[in-house]
């Protein structure tokens, strides 16, 4: 069903492009679905082309989460068509892959900026002199990786970020694989006793391990610059349970890496129903494992998904490109008690 929506989508788009010529075929066997795209229709990164037939995979990694999509080049101008069937498979899978993407920063920067408004660099991580927005995550023996806990991005800010586009540069030869789970399944699975007595509440989150960077090996005046980052980062209030601006789904909102209590509850309380909701969300059931490879391109939807690296790789290195998008360019339409999760 959501490949027909995309082939549906396509349809719609390729008809919408008044005067161009098109032809989309489907044909949808086993796990793979796959259809053809014939158009000239105005693209993303220019004002016209002209493209050959091309042919879309779509294969699903799991039942809830995942797809790896084959037949894309983002290394060449895309349609409007193509960036939008990007964007349903996204909605229709939460996290893609797709392999074998040799892509210059730039290139990387343009695909991200086809879903939203990208993030500003980064303070802290190294980023691409020429192209500051594209996060550079290098990690090895001189430099451990750190994401090795399951976590949503950013979410105590108030409006944390929607997605973010991965490429990989260098990958370890055995090992760094990368996790994500989906919260629309792991809500879907609860008790209707658990779902009836979150469905209102709220949760308080921070940076949580992220203190460590401000107190570790600070003998003097840790207090005082853990402080200050607090002040500088700030916490968030969100509801325990969102629904999806588009797919009007409702998913978890917690995540073990910055939620860290329940309004409303005593400590103890909030500990016990953190503690439950943790470990219902981290079963494999709602997990897809992705092994990387050079010149991958993932990208994840952050508002319904969690995620963790896995640091089982060194002395080997491993290096990502990131771009991560504040806002989904296509919600701005979405009424506001709509686009505000509830």
């Amino acid at each position: 069903m959501a490949m027909i929506r995309v082939l549906q989508l396509v349809r719609l788009s390729l008809r919408a492009n008044t005067g161009n010529s098109w032809l989309v075929s489907g044909q949808i066997s086993g796990g793979l679905t796959r259809f053809n795209i014939a158009t000239r229709c105005s693209t993303f990164y220019s004002t016209s082309s002209t493209l050959e037939i091309d042919t879309l995979k779509v294969k699903k990694l799991t039942p809830h989460i995942g797809a790896e999509l084959m037949g894309f080049n983002l290394s060449k101008p895309l349609t409007q068509v193509h960036l939008d069937s990007l964007y349903q498979a996204l909605m229709d899978h939460q996290v893609i892959f797709l392999r074998d993407q040799e892509l210059t920063p730039e290139a990387h920067l343009s695909l991200a900026k086809s879903f939203g408004e990208p993030e500003p660099p980064h303070p802290l991580y190294d980023k691409i002199e020429s192209c500051p927005q594209v996060t550079v995550i290098a990690t090895g023996p001189e430099n451990p990786p750190d994401a090795d806990t399951w976590h949503t991005d950013v979410t105590w800010k108030a409006e944390p970020a929607f997605a973010s586009v991965l490429h990989s540069r260098i990958i370890p030869p055995v090992g760094g694989d990368t996790l994500w789970a989906s919260m629309t399944a792991a809500y879907d699975a609860l008790p209707q006793g658990i779902k009836a007595d979150i469905a209102d509440l709220r949760a308080v989150h921070d940076m949580s391990d992220f203190r460590n960077n401000f107190t570790v090996g600070e003998p003097d005046g840790a207090a005082t610059k853990l402080n200050a980052a607090h002040m500088s980062m700030g916490s968030a209030i969100h509801p325990l349970v969102k629904h999806h601006p588009h797919t009007k789904k409702p998913y978890l909102y917690c995540n073990p890496g910055f939620t860290v209590h329940v309004v409303g509850l005593s400590s103890i309380a909030s500990r016990r129903l953190l503690a439950y909701l943790f470990d219902h969300m981290n079963q494999p059931e709602f997990q897809v494992r992705f092994k990387w490879t050079e010149n991958t391109v993932a990208v994840w939807d952050n508002r319904c998904t969690m995620h963790y690296a896995i640091a089982d790789y060194l002395p080997h290195e491993r290096k990502i490109h990131r771009v991560t998008i504040i806002n989904d360019r296509r919600a701005r339409d979405i009424p506001p008690n709509i686009k505000d999760g509830r």
